[in-house]
């Protein structure tokens, strides 16, 4: 009887800390069982993860190939466009006579002109003057800041009239389009230096003559103020330069419609005229 109270006794006592050791192993196995399940749902996430990185992985390495092939191609398309400019330049007999050849050469509307297109159509969301040429008049900026020294006109000094506007700026000055257009020729041409003819639509065509560097290419598409090329140090003698005896770098502008030189004086915005006359 009395063993059998002391065992009684002896229960009580280890029973409720057995119970509790028995829920807290309990609980733990339970924690056990839901890092597990964890771990397992991560492990197929990360496996998911993996296998869309790869598809990431084989979708730019796709496109890195397509862009070295459409690179290739415009330069290809840019390799032979040049060529031909050069051919158009030794053939123009002067200015009016390359651009009519220019017209007639892009009327064919060859492969090179529509990677030029497509090229064009990359490098800017629009491709066509904002506002029409013929309505721009007293609204484009002097391509660069300086001073008239020749104008539209004026004795060339040969017995005819200047057919555009010599305009002396400073050493390395940055030029930029006075219109919307796309460039039509790029590239040095007889005296002329570096020459570039922006075709602005209806008809006219900028030209841009006597820079050191031209920034854009054929085909492109340039806005109004816009960069494209910029002047030497003065030491280059192009033929406005020579004709007025300018030591400074000299920008030659003219505007021609249908081929024609006409009077630019119209479109400049009038103060900024005024000033680079004098």
């Amino acid at each position: 009887m009395l063993r059998a109270v002391r065992t009684s006794i002896l229960l009580g006592a280890v029973v409720p800390e057995l119970r509790s050791e028995a829920e807290a192993l309990a609980s733990d196995l339970s924690d056990l069982v839901r890092v597990r399940g964890r771990i397992t749902a991560e492990k197929a996430r990360l496996a998911e993860n993996v296998k869309q990185l790869e598809g990431e992985r084989t979708r730019l390495a796709g496109l890195v190939a397509e862009r070295a092939k459409a690179q290739g191609e415009a330069e290809a398309a840019l390799a032979a466009q040049t060529a031909r400019e050069s051919d158009l330049a030794k053939q123009a007999s002067d200015l009016k006579d390359l651009i009519t050849r220019m017209e007639s050469a892009q009327a064919g509307h060859n492969v090179a002109s529509e990677a030029a297109d497509a090229a064009a159509l990359r490098q800017s969301a629009r491709l066509s003057p904002a506002i029409a040429f013929a309505r721009a008049r007293g609204s484009l900026h002097l391509p660069v800041s300086g001073d008239v020294r020749k104008d539209w006109g004026a004795p060339d000094g040969f017995g005819g009239t200047e057919k555009g506007v010599s305009i002396a700026t400073r050493p390395g000055a940055v030029v930029a389009a006075p219109a919307d257009g796309r460039v039509a020729f790029a590239g040095p041409y007889r005296s002329y230096g570096e020459l570039l003819i922006l075709n602005a639509g209806g008809g006219y065509h900028v030209v841009l003559a006597g820079m050191e560097r031209i920034n854009v290419s054929v085909g492109q598409f340039v806005l109004a103020g816009e960069p494209v090329g910029a002047m030497g140090e003065g030491s280059a003698r192009t033929a406005a330069a020579i004709a007025i005896g300018a030591a400074q770098p000299v920008l030659y502008v003219e505007f021609r419609k249908y081929g024609t030189a006409i009077d630019p004086a119209p479109w400049w915005v009038k103060a900024e005229m005024e000033k680079a006359r004098g």
